[in-house]
């Protein structure tokens, strides 16, 4: 008899996160388990009795408050989520902030740079260990994520880098936000570029450590990019969002993903958008006027 797998996403209260809760619950068996998680203790268990009571959920849900910006609670869920079911079988990292166009990116940057980066970070590092073999362990990141959106001169922080080098990184950007030293260094106004990249970096890093012993036990550690998608943090940011897709049809390419019964070792430790690996050191810095999310 196999044991019920354990699945886990962030970020899942709303959006392209409740959508991918849905869908592995869907698509996962009734012995097998979900974890909702989200920081409003209220609206993470009101969409866990969403998703559960839904027509086509075959897998338990369960909801589990998860400040992803408290380190400590990470690391505390991944440690229990070993002793009770002996690891975790897919983990979906989805956690964003919400940031509107009219907002100062400098003084949202801690708060950004929080959720999406340090708390990246905090994942890989206590969940990694406790990825069962043949698991999944996915990064939702966007096609921002390459290198050569970055300004070149900061490329050499990110290219090669381990997990402690992307960390200092991330820092270094940090303070030279509050510095006010970001501009002359080569760090873009927008935030959502250089923590992408960040993100990216923190995946390959991960990756690359893993690589040989994953490919032999059909685990994938991976960055998604999700494509355009039709939600309540990216529509402020579309002049026109009448080609997104719905968080569903979104979430679809991801769980296909997940789901694959073959990894392809192309796609590990890559950003991966629709089913192939985008070229790392490809993109170029967008205008500082265009700042439309690119999917």
């Amino acid at each position: 008899m196999n044991a019920p797998r354990i699945a886990l996403v962030t970020g899942a209260n709303q959006g392209l996160g409740r959508a991918l809760v849905e869908g592995l619950a869907s698509r996962m068996g009734g012995d097998d388990l979900v974890l909702l998680t989200g920081r409003s203790e209220p609206r993470v268990m009101a969409a866990a009795g969403e998703v559960a009571g839904l027509p086509g959920t075959r897998a338990r849900v369960e909801g589990r408050v998860l400040d992803v910006t408290d380190t400590d609670a990470i690391a505390e869920l991944a440690d229990e989520l070993r002793v009770r079911y002996g690891g975790v079988d897919v983990l979906v990292s989805n956690a964003v902030a919400r940031l509107l166009p009219d907002e100062s990116q400098a003084e949202r940057a801690d708060e950004f740079i929080d959720v999406s980066n340090t708390a990246t970070h905090a994942v890989l590092r206590c969940f990694g260990p406790v990825l069962r073999p043949g698991g999944r362990l996915v990064v939702v990141a966007s096609s921002l994520g390459t290198l050569g959106h970055l300004d070149p001169r900061l490329h050499h922080l990110f290219d090669g880098a381990s997990l402690d080098q992307v960390e200092y990184a991330v820092e270094s950007w940090r303070a030279a936000i509050h510095h006010r030293t970001a501009a002359e260094a080569g760090w873009p106004r927008w935030l959502n570029v250089p923590s992408k990249v960040a993100q990216v970096a923190a995946v390959r890093a991960v990756a690359a450590v893993r690589r040989e012993r994953d490919l032999a036990t059909g685990t994938l550690i991976a960055a998604v990019c999700p494509g355009m998608v039709d939600t309540a943090t990216s529509r402020p940011w579309f002049s026109d969002y009448s080609g997104a897709q719905s968080p569903a049809e979104a979430a679809g390419a991801v769980l296909d993903l997940v789901f694959t019964d073959h990894v392809d070792p192309a796609l590990y430790g890559e950003l991966i958008r629709f089913g192939k690996a985008l070229d790392w050191h490809g993109g170029a810095p967008p205008l500082e006027q265009d700042r439309l999310l690119t999917p």
